[in-house]
């Protein structure tokens, strides 16, 4: 296998998932070179992609931001350009933006069992360039950066007015005055209409059904922290909303009566007296079966005491050049329609990959302690909570596990490691993440499948995966290739 260049580790995607990967790359492998193979032009993933009026992280930056390099500010929600800046703040602060090949796509990735090696096929700038390595960290989320989520709307082609995908928002909009139709409830939803209403004539939220949305109040008596280092501070916080979100969403789960009554009332004292909880704010589902939205001083519930902000729960019948008909009877002229439905989901950053010339359908292997597919050797999928904890926290334990693995094999003159080709002994199937979202459940065919057994069940708790990236067996399961 000839290349123009080689590496012991290649990363691909210089989002948080990539940034973090690679800082625990030169912290605890500091003999082995890496590269960062990132498709745009900027590093931040998802944060330098969408640009959308109001985009916000939607959990804490405590446990959201880097452990080795936290964020020290009062905020509990970081807006996305701030967030961006951080990103970008950490790469060059250790170093990490030194390793960025900006505008290389990874199109396609080869195992060679003769050379115990990947040879990756990149495009840049319409050229192919061929890069080696002995392993690859996949950071590459798990949505498509490209393409949006296909939306079906009745008479949509019959629109005359703007249609506009959050995830591609034109940077000189001007939405003045405008009567505006955001279609959908998730969290780009709550988080667009606040910001939107400052400057349109009327918005109109229309959605199939509700979600539950829990608003956070700002920080306040955090005068303690300044008595104490930094560090410490930090500790204490990140803890601390860890604690909140494991205590949430087990106990949510177990009591989902308790629960529902709990959110639908914190609904209910935000709301203004026209807008009534059921059906605007009483979902169908048990809290947690989707993800709990949150919302920051519940500015989203505040914008509905506007006067030129309204919400409609109803299915769409009809689109006509300048309007949305429902199917409760109501009609409205829009000049814009923003389809904030959800993203359309995609594995490896729509890679192909190869083992020994033969082409691998990802969404049929099963995924081994949340980052190995079995049958592929020497390559590390990262993938974080969407639930229990926060995405950047399973993206670690990911990068945590894969150093010490490749550390453990190099103390043993291993080349090469893999989950078994059979996968699980029992075929029994769970989904990647417990959620039935719509976009989950329209995509999730393109994700890897869990199992119910160790080690091949879903990642779900924060503190017993983190133990066993750092204490837990290396060997359970994994198939070794040694040199002779």
């Amino acid at each position: 296998m000839s290349s123009s260049a080689k590496y012991d580790i290649v990363i691909i995607g210089a989002g948080i998932a990539g940034i973090n990967a690679a800082y625990r790359v030169q912290s605890l492998l500091p003999n082995h070179t890496y590269i960062i193979l990132e498709a745009r032009e900027a590093a931040g993933g998802t944060w330098e992609l969408f640009r959308y009026p109001g985009v916000r992280l939607d959990s804490d930056i405590h446990t959201f931001g880097f452990s080795w390099h936290p964020y020290h500010d009062d905020k509990t929600m970081m807006d996305g350009e701030s967030l961006f800046n951080y990103l970008n703040e950490t790469t060059k602060k250790y170093g990490i933006d030194k390793h960025i090949l900006f505008n290389h796509q990874v199109r396609h990735a080869a195992w060679s069992s003769e050379d115990n090696m990947w040879g990756l096929t990149t495009t840049f700038k319409d050229k192919e360039i061929s890069i080696c390595a002995t392993y690859v960290m996949f950071a590459t989320g798990y949505f498509d950066h490209n393409e949006p989520l296909p939306v079906q709307l009745p008479g949509l082609n019959d629109f005359r007015g703007m249609l506009i995908h959050p995830q591609f928002w034109p940077e000189d909009l001007d939405w003045s005055g405008k009567r505006i139709a955001v279609i959908g409830s998730g969290a780009t939803a709550i988080s667009l209409v606040p910001k939107l209403a400052e400057m349109a004539s009327r918005v109109m939220m229309v959605q199939r059904s509700p979600n539950y949305i829990l608003p956070i109040p700002s920080p306040g008596g955090n005068g303690w922290a300044r008595f104490f280092p930094a560090a410490f501070s930090h500790k204490v916080k990140r803890l601390g909303w860890l604690a909140i979100s494991l205590f949430g969403y087990y106990a949510f789960r177990k009591f989902p009566t308790a629960a529902k009554e709990y959110l639908l009332g914190l609904a209910q004292k935000r709301l203004p007296k026209h807008i009534p909880v059921d059906p605007h704010f009483t979902p169908r589902y048990n809290v947690w079966d989707q993800r709990l939205l949150a919302c920051p001083d519940g500015d989203f519930f505040e914008s509905l005491h506007r006067g030129n902000v309204c919400i409609e729960t109803a299915n769409i019948q009809n689109c006509t050049p300048n309007s949305i008909v429902l199917e409760n009877g109501k009609t409205f002229e829009v000049d814009i329609v923003i389809t904030a439905t959800g993203l359309k989901l995609q594995f490896g950053g729509g890679a192909t990959l190869a083992i020994d010339g033969k082409v691998c359908d990802l969404s049929k292997r099963f995924l081994w302690n949340g980052m190995m597919l079995q049958g592929v050797p020497n390559a590390f999928f990262a993938l974080g909570y969407l639930t229990s904890a926060s995405w950047t926290m399973g993206v670690d334990v990911t990068a945590l596990s894969a150093c010490r693995l490749i550390t453990y094999m190099a103390k043993r003159n291993i080349l090469a490691a893999m989950p078994p080709a059979e996968g699980p002994s029992d075929p029994t199937l769970r989904p990647v993440w417990n959620l039935n979202s719509t976009y989950m459940v329209v995509g999730g065919n393109c994700l890897p499948k869990a199992g119910i057994v160790s080690p091949w069940n879903p990642r779900t708790n924060y503190i017993l995966d983190y133990l066993q990236a750092c204490y837990g067996s290396l060997s359970d399961g994994l198939e070794f290739a040694r040199a002779s």
